[in-house]
């Protein structure tokens, strides 16, 4: 059984979702494994990590628009503003997402539906550059 571990930086424009698919495809072809798992891992709490549709970018805006509808702006239910009205509701987006996603690994590949991509959810107004860490355990 082997590992492999490798950092990326995704710098975003602010809130929405970015795609990371083609990042997670090459390090997997390079890690040259059969047979495994891969996994991402987002070292954020203010931004999450989701498997989503890649076919149409309607998707992904409807769902960034539902959760700013679900957990909005500036709600005053939260105390803890400290980086503003955004700061917040990003948390609560992170925690009702997740941190990290995980996939087989089979041939070489990585075992998503034909529509699947994965992506990183910006849920911060300003940019950042968001990291995420990719490993792959497999022979």
């Amino acid at each position: 059984m082997r590992q492999v571990l490798r950092e990326i930086t995704l710098k975003t424009s602010g809130a929405g979702l970015y795609e990371f698919s083609r990042e997670a495809h090459a390090f997997v072809a390079s890690a040259e494994m059969e047979t495994g798992l891969f996994t991402a891992f987002c070292r954020h709490t203010s931004a999450s990590l989701v498997i989503q549709e890649n076919a149409d970018p309607d998707v992904q805006r409807d769902l960034a628009a539902f959760f700013r509808r679900l957990v909005p702006d500036g709600d005053p239910l939260f105390v803890h503003t400290m980086e503003g009205p955004d700061d917040m509701p990003a948390h609560v987006k992170s925690a009702l997402t997740q941190s990290s996603l995980v996939v087989p690994i089979a041939q070489g590949s990585l075992v998503l539906g034909t529509w699947q991509g994965l992506y990183l959810f910006e849920h911060r107004h300003a940019p950042h550059a968001r990291k995420i860490v990719l490993h792959v355990m497999g022979a």
